[in-house]
């Protein structure tokens, strides 16, 4: 047996015990493992100082982007971040148990649809040492086990903050969370439909596609965040640059940021000379022809190229447009359905450009950087979605969770529902829920 799969095993058997343990455990676990996360801080940014060091020799090499050695960096700050999504996780409510309906076939039989975990979330991700800790702590309070496949540029501190998570989850079954390090490693997860329920790949467009055409696995996740802000023309002008500004360069790394900002021909003449000065300096703007002649200087001529391009970078096009009904028809032919915004002060508009805009997130008069989990009230997030089956937008912990039937009956049997004179389903629904408690599940009558 290869060590891969023997993770995996240990994980599969973590996962039925892990399913049936009280949410207090997981609760205290989890503060266990902010405290644990908080006292090793040192060793943690010790740990990340190796995985700087080499990466900027990938850097030099071409191996990795700017981007991506940005992303790497640790801080105390943002140790302090990921103690609080911890204790975010841990206060939110129980996902596991809840009842999403219940429904009296007949008398003294009744069903009910619960929420119960994933069992095993295969993770494989890059870049970001954060992710680690958020994806294991969204498993572990979901009742999920995880196997962890980080980036070689985070390898220190990957195993680090995996070996605290670890060692600190008290009362929590063993193998519950595995670490891979191996790039070889990767191709084998993708084989274990028989052990593996879900894979999350978290990474650059031809990677998460590499995932997808590779594996049986179902896989939740994005390809690329081609995200874009509409300046309608009905638009507040400060608050469309404001927007635009903090959309693109608060954080231009991730997969929220805008790539792309279309402007009402309406408003361009006022708009356009107001986001120049406000991005000089900061952020390169690639115009299309109709932009150049508006604004003479300051702007780069855009190429087909830019048009649907993920930047990761502090660049932006910009592109005038005729109408929101323009804008829409671009965006959806353009974008990656992520994360897309219009800025207006009419309400029909913006309920127009909500309603039609193919996107997991759509926000009116607010920065496409609000797109998190952790920002939605999630928690964190396990990684975003434009898929439409099962999950879609940032996924936290209802998105690491599925659900089951539970039947509750009398010694009914089919036999009574056929035939000349079979008895008839009501079929009417209840208010009731299934009771989720240490030693049973029992309808709460």
């Amino acid at each position: 047996m290869s060590e891969v799969r023997g993770k995996a095993e240990a994980a599969r058997k973590a996962c039925y015990a892990l399913a049936g343990l009280p949410v207090e455990v997981r609760d205290a676990a989890l503060h266990n493992i902010a405290d644990s996360i908080w006292d090793q801080r040192d060793a943690l940014l010790e740990a990340n100082k190796r995985d700087q060091v080499a990466a900027e020799a990938m850097l030099d090499r071409g191996e990795i982007t700017g981007a991506m050695m940005k992303r790497l960096e640790l801080t105390s700050d943002k140790i302090r971040e990921i103690v609080d999504m911890v204790r975010s996780v841990a206060s939110l409510d129980n996902p596991i148990g809840k009842t999403l309906y219940s429904l009296e076939l007949d008398e003294g039989l009744e069903l009910y649809r619960v929420t119960s975990p994933i069992g095993v979330v295969a993770v494989i991700f890059e870049s970001r040492p954060d992710a680690l800790s958020q994806i294991a702590c969204l498993c572990l309070k979901s009742g999920n086990s995880v196997l962890l496949k980080g980036g070689s540029e985070t390898r220190f501190t990957n195993q680090q903050l995996f070996t605290v998570i670890r060692d600190a989850g008290k009362g929590i079954p063993e193998g519950w969370i595995q670490l891979l390090e191996a790039r070889e490693d990767v191709k084998q997860l993708l084989e274990m439909s028989d052990l593996i329920d879900l894979i999350v790949p978290r990474g650059s467009n031809s990677f998460v596609k590499y995932i997808q055409s590779n594996t049986s696995i179902p896989v939740l996740g994005h390809s690329e965040g081609v995200c874009h802000v509409y300046v309608d023309k009905d638009a507040e002008v400060g608050m469309a640059v404001e927007v635009c500004y903090d959309s693109k360069v608060q954080y231009p790394s991730v997969c929220n940021a805008v790539d792309a900002i279309l402007v009402h021909d309406d408003i361009a003449s006022m708009f356009l000379p107001q986001l120049l000065e406000r991005f000089a300096g900061k952020v390169e703007i690639r115009g299309c022809s109709r932009v150049l002649e508006k604004v003479k200087e300051g702007i780069k001529s855009a190429t087909e190229e830019d048009w649907g391009k993920e930047y990761l970078d502090y660049i932006v096009a910009v592109r005038i447009v005729d109408d929101l009904d323009e804008a829409v028809e671009y965006i959806n032919s353009y974008g990656s359905h992520h994360t897309d915004a219009v800025v207006t002060s009419c309400d029909e508009a913006a309920l127009r450009f909500m309603g039609a805009v193919d996107s997991a997130s759509v926000f009116w008069n607010t920065s496409t950087r609000f797109a998190d989990g952790y920002r939605y009230g999630l928690g964190s997030e396990v990684g975003i979605s434009t898929g439409k089956i099962h999950a879609r937008g940032p996924t936290g912990l209802d998105g690491l969770t599925i659900y089951k039937y539970y039947l509750k009956g009398k010694g009914h049997v089919v036999a009574d529902y056929v035939g000349a004179e079979a008895k008839v389903f009501k079929h009417r629904p209840v208010n009731k829920k299934w009771v989720q408690t240490r030693t049973t599940s029992l309808p709460d009558d």
